[in-house]
């Protein structure tokens, strides 16, 4: 019985401090971005990216796992920006996000600076119509352009891939301007 749980111990431990498992690395090459995915994450087709993006604004690469209850969406926007505006973009996001989200909760609005590049963060929870969503969004200027990464899980999944979802984000890597 020792043994067993002696086992079972070690395999635990084992497996909470194995290295990341990855699906792929995707690369944007119209946006110059690549990261990694967490494992199970696959590209969702034009017409699953349909479905989902109903509004007729659907970005132009998404990533899922099987179930497509988590994403990861990239959208190089054609709005303009630079680093000089990211406080007001920011705060415009956040003024807009309030008006617009049903039951929107705040989990962090901030700048950062990742892998060299300032960012716009912004964490929330929302209503969707079928379920809430917990949401990380990040904005930076890239190519005198607004490049938007958006991270989406239900609420209830999220726990699950939490861990995954962050390691991915340091992963993100935008290739000339």
């Amino acid at each position: 019985m020792k043994n067993w749980i002696a086992t079972l111990c070690l395999a635990a431990g084992a497996a909470a401090t194995a290295p990341m498992a990855w699906a792929a690395t995707f690369e944007i090459p119209d946006a110059g971005v690549s990261f990694k995915a967490p494992e199970g994450f696959t590209e969702l087709t034009s017409e699953e990216i349909g479905a989902k993006y109903a509004s007729g604004r659907a970005p132009t690469f998404v990533a899922g796992n099987a179930q497509r209850t988590t994403t990861i969406a990239l959208e190089l926007k054609p709005q303009a920006l630079t680093k000089d505006k990211l406080p007001q973009v920011k705060a415009s996001f956040e003024t807009l996000f309030d008006r617009v989200i049903p039951r929107i909760d705040w989990k962090q609005k901030k700048l950062i600076d990742m892998q060299g590049q300032q960012w716009i963060y912004l964490e929330m929870t929302s209503r969707a119509s079928e379920a809430d969503i917990y949401n990380i969004m990040l904005v930076t200027p890239h190519r005198g352009r607004m490049l938007v990464l958006n991270l989406n899980s239900t609420k209830g999944d999220f726990p699950a891939v939490e861990k995954e979802l962050r390691k991915s984000l340091e992963t993100i890597a935008v290739a000339g301007e």
